[in-house]
């Protein structure tokens, strides 16, 4: 069942144009050139409230999630780069890249294939338990806290200068995952 089919908002009307079309024609050219392990199995587009990527389903195991505005590609380096440090350290799954694919004629961004995580698409599913959802949030929030990953904010986007939403005041060394996630 898609959001839309369930009466939910996706904010479609509000997000910012592709500049770039995909569809499952180019995932499926680029996934034969570049991972031909993988260019058999069925590409299924998936619904998302996201405006920086376009996600697809691969198979029953995979995702490919490709860039669709420049400002969303400058995004994949950083997932590349730190994704695979923060998973054994978080209790939930996070999409682990497993492949990088590159630009080619007819796509202009690196892009990546990743482990499927399943669920809801958080930005517009309610939320059946708000005091387990809490929960959960703070169980995966509290291992950044604890983590002595080196500093990465310093190295942020000039576009973007995040600020971790975990932070107390005062100066912070050790990001959580978003912040991991902006910083290049």
């Amino acid at each position: 069942m898609t959001p839309a089919s369930q009466g939910l908002l996706v904010s479609a009307g509000h997000m910012p144009a592709a500049e770039v079309d995909i569809d499952t024609s180019l995932v499926r050219r680029l996934l034969a050139a570049q991972f031909p392990q993988w260019a058999d199995l069925p590409v299924e587009p998936v619904d998302s409230a996201g405006w920086d990527n376009t996600i697809y389903r691969l198979g029953a195991d995979l995702a490919v999630r490709l860039p669709r505005r420049r400002m969303g590609a400058g995004q994949v380096e950083k997932q590349h780069r730190w994704l695979p440090v923060l998973a054994p350290l978080l209790p939930l799954a996070i999409p682990v890249p497993l492949g990088k694919g590159v630009p080619t004629e007819g796509y202009p961004w690196h892009w990546t294939v990743s482990r499927w995580l399943g669920g809801e698409i958080a930005a517009v599913a309610p939320v059946a338990d708000p005091g387990q959802a809490a929960i959960a949030l703070a169980q995966f929030v509290a291992p950044c806290r604890r983590s002595t990953l080196p500093a990465a904010r310093a190295a942020s986007s000039a576009a973007f200068r995040w600020r971790c939403v975990t932070e107390s005041p005062g100066p912070r060394s050790t990001p959580c995952a978003a912040c991991l996630t902006s910083a290049r």
